[in-house]
């Protein structure tokens, strides 16, 4: 990687700036120290990857490192309603909206600490769609990934793992993960505790004779009583697992429902909430990916400048979760104290400037004699 040092000012440029980030906007930033070309050159020269990646991020994580940590696992997606579309950006379904989003989406795998409750990327995958079919249902031409993103977490849970030597005992996910083959990976390969969200369509075998007879039932349809979790045995899995039900209150008040799931036969109903609670963090990571360090804010077109941005913009929350540490501030608390310390440069620059016009200051004695 020829010039390190531009990712470095670019990812605090993401952490700074309120409006796009451009090349040009970074190099008037910093009065020419690198030019515009110098710095679109840096960001088109190769796609940067994951090993890339942890070598940034190693140091942290090791630092980080505990024997009841968590890797938190989510997919989101940086809209880009107006750019052109390519193999990055192009259409999604977005579970959260109910409707497809046209955008850059990605598999966020992030490493949760939790006696100081902090969370670091450790890995990420952006889906690249290269395929193309034709639909017969809406008889249009869309793309397709030649891999799912089941798959990518399998694969990236591996390299974390075996490679990559990470410390952890759990791993989080949504029902969007809870696959067989995900869930067999975890407990199987692995060695690791998943506690895992459970959609109410799934089907669990009440006992090992019940599974042997193919007697399953839906999860919506049992029976939960003394707050016990229930051993159960899901549909495609060897082994048996615990499953509980939480019931919540929504914001309209409104109730609904939350069926967890885990390896560890030995734990409690608190305990499973307690850990899965944990899981909210990753929504607080990409809340903040979009909001404090720029993640939908450049104007790229290419696929090797859009993949790096995104790999800037992780490097930038890495900085702002350093700094919460340190200035026991969060994110967003964080992004308005720069906001704040920009607009008091801003207002001193007006003075200054207003000085130096004779019209603008007869304008103001005027002022304060009609007052």
């Amino acid at each position: 990687m020829k010039n390190p040092q531009i990712l470095d000012l670019y990812s605090d440029y993401c952490v700074s700036s309120f409006l796009s980030v451009t090349a040009v906007g970074l190099s008037e930033l910093l009065n020419q120290g690198y030019s515009h070309d110098q710095i679109s050159r840096f960001f088109s020269q190769r796609t940067f990857d994951q090993k890339d990646f942890w070598k940034f991020i190693k140091r942290l994580i090791r630092k980080i490192e505990h024997q009841e940590g968590a890797i938190l696992i989510d997919d989101t997606i940086s809209e880009k309603p107006y750019s052109t579309e390519n193999e990055h950006i192009c259409y999604h379904w977005d579970h959260s909206k109910g409707k497809s989003i046209k955008g850059i989406q990605m598999v966020n795998f992030a490493y949760h600490e939790p006696e100081q409750s902090i969370t670091l990327p450790v890995s990420f995958e952006l889906i690249k769609k290269t395929e193309e079919y034709y639909d017969q249902k809406t008889q249009k031409v869309k793309r397709r990934s030649p891999i799912s993103k089941n798959e990518i977490v399998r694969q990236r849970l591996y390299t974390l793992t075996k490679q990559n030597k990470v410390l952890y005992k759990y791993v989080l996910w949504d029902s969007w993960y809870s696959s067989k083959e995900n869930l067999a990976f975890v407990h199987q390969d692995l060695k690791k505790t998943f506690v895992a969200a459970l959609q109410n369509n799934r089907t669990v075998a009440l006992s090992f004779k019940d599974k042997k007879q193919g007697l399953f039932l839906k999860v919506s349809k049992l029976s939960f009583t003394n707050n016990l979790p229930l051993k159960v045995w899901l549909k495609g899995l060897g082994f048996p697992i615990l499953l509980t039900k939480q019931v919540f209150k929504n914001k309209d008040g409104s109730e609904g429902e939350l069926y967890l799931i885990t390896n560890d036969l030995t734990m409690s109903q608190d305990q499973i909430f307690t850990i899965y609670q944990r899981r909210w963090n990753v929504e607080v990571f990409h809340k903040s990916l979009k909001q404090n360090t720029a993640l939908s804010k450049s104007q790229t077109k290419y696929e090797v400048t859009q993949s790096n941005h995104i790999f800037a913009s992780m490097i930038a929350y890495c900085k702002l979760e350093i700094l919460k540490c340190k200035q026991h501030l969060n994110h967003f608390a964080l992004k308005s104290r720069i906001y704040l310390k920009a607009i008091k440069a801003a207002f001193d620059e007006v003075q200054a400037l207003k000085t130096k016009v004779p019209e603008i200051e007869s304008y103001q004695k005027s002022m304060l004699e009609l007052a």
